[in-house]
C-alpha cells in the first residue's frame, strides 16, 4: 500500500540555526560535525502526529546521503494546532554541504501529511 503524503497549509518546518561543532564525534571518512536546529509548527486547525523523516544530503564531491527513520530524536511529537515542536540534531559530512529534509505524519482523522524542511548549507572550515 502506497501513502500519498500532502502538504497541509499552515504546517511549516524552519531551520533555526546551523553550527560547526567539532566536539561532536564524527568518523574518519566524515570528520566535520554540524549541528542543526529545526521547528515544526503546525499553525493548521488540524492535529498532526509526526512518524518520520527523511534527509537529503549532498556535498561539493556529488556524494548523496539518504537518512530516513521513524519518529524526531527519538519522539514522535503530537502537535496541536498552534503547537511548536522544535529540536536539534546533527550531520556528519566529509566536504562542503547541503541539506534537505521533510516530515511525515498523519491528521487526527488518519490524513497522511508531509511538511518539508528548508535547504541549509554547512561550510566546514578551512583546515592548515
Amino acid at each position: 500500500m502506497n501513502l500519498t503524503f500532502e502538504h497541509l497549509p499552515g504546517l511549516s518546518a524552519s531551520v533555526d540555526d546551523v553550527a560547526y561543532d567539532p566536539t561532536r564525534p564524527a568518523p574518519p571518512d566524515r570528520p566535520h560535525p554540524f549541528v542543526y536546529h529545526v521547528s515544526i509548527y503546525n499553525g493548521s486547525k488540524e492535529t498532526v502526529n509526526i512518524f518520520g523523516r527523511k534527509w537529503i544530503v549532498r556535498d561539493t564531491d556529488g556524494d548523496t546521503l539518504v537518512v530516513e527513520g521513524d519518529g524526531v530524536v527519538g519522539q514522535f511529537p503530537k502537535l496541536e494546532p498552534g503547537q511548536t515542536f522544535s529540536y536539534n540534531s546533527y550531520h556528519v559530512i566529509k566536504a562542503e554541504s547541503s541539506a534537505t529534509g521533510s516530515f511525515f505524519g498523519t491528521t487526527k482523522q488518519g490524513k497522511p501529511v508531509c511538511v518539508r524542511v528548508p535547504a541549509f548549507e554547512m561550510h566546514p572550515p578551512m583546515l592548515a
